[in-house]
């Protein structure tokens, strides 16, 4: 009878099985490193990214801020020439100048803030290239500022149509309403139905409507200080060069 015979195996040492295990535990280790390396990298250039936009976005505020403080500053200038043409006897007004004042003065700039990359930013906050600064604080603060600018812009506007509006509707020469509105010199000093007790109303309602002008001014430059103070922050902290 012919007898098979079985080869050998041969038996692994104690040694051989600890270092394989090693061997596998290294590559696996590796391997997250490298994943771990790649991931790291890959955050760290899409913070990189989002910060970059945030300067931009908040440089674009800030020179958009400062036009809407010199455009209204020059509409308060228009306003203080209002008050005063107002306070005259009705007999002794200057008419063509007061409606070309009451126009000038109707006049709002609001302020569109650039949102994209605050956004993306809010969301990307439990990145390590975030969530170890005080961007999130600046961030925060900077938007507070924004919406307490916005209600302000909002009453004011509010104020203009509340005030401003019915006095034109009520007062103007259809002629001189559109002359005034297209760019136009006022064409006389005609105003239909005009009374002491309106010049005195009006007066007395411009006083609201300066007040909410001169607070937008004042919340318009503390949105623009804070825009400035984040982007010496963000600066300082990216290590990024002035553009």
């Amino acid at each position: 009878m012919e007898v098979h015979h079985h080869p050998e195996v041969e038996k692994k040492g104690f040694k051989e099985y600890v270092l394989e295990g090693l061997m596998i535990f290294l590559a696996v280790m590796m391997g997250f490193f490298a994943e771990s390396i790649r991931e790291n990298i890959t955050n760290r250039e899409h913070a990189e990214q989002l910060v970059m936009q945030l300067v931009r976005d908040v440089k674009g505020d800030t020179t958009y801020l400062k036009e809407i403080d010199s455009a209204e500053s020059v509409i308060l200038k228009k306003e203080d020439t209002l008050a005063v043409l107002l306070k005259q006897p009705l007999a002794a007004a200057d008419s063509k100048n007061i409606q070309r004042l009451v126009v000038q003065s109707s006049s709002l700039w609001p302020f569109y803030p650039n949102t994209g990359a605050i956004a993306s930013i809010k969301n990307e906050l439990r990145l390590k290239q975030f969530s170890r600064t005080n961007i999130g604080n600046y961030i925060a603060k900077y938007e507070g500022r924004i919406s307490i600018l916005l209600k302000i812009e909002e009453i004011h506007h509010q104020n203009l149509g509340k005030y401003l509006e019915p006095f034109m509707r009520l007062h103007f020469t259809s002629d001189n309403l559109s002359a005034a509105f297209n760019g136009g010199a006022i064409a006389n000093g005609q105003m239909r139905n005009l009374t002491q007790n309106d010049l005195t109303q009006l007066g007395v309602d411009l006083v609201l409507i300066k007040t909410m002008n001169m607070q937008l001014i004042i919340y318009n430059r503390r949105l623009r200080d804070q825009g400035h103070e984040m982007l010496k922050y963000v600066k300082e902290k990216y290590n990024l060069k002035d553009e």
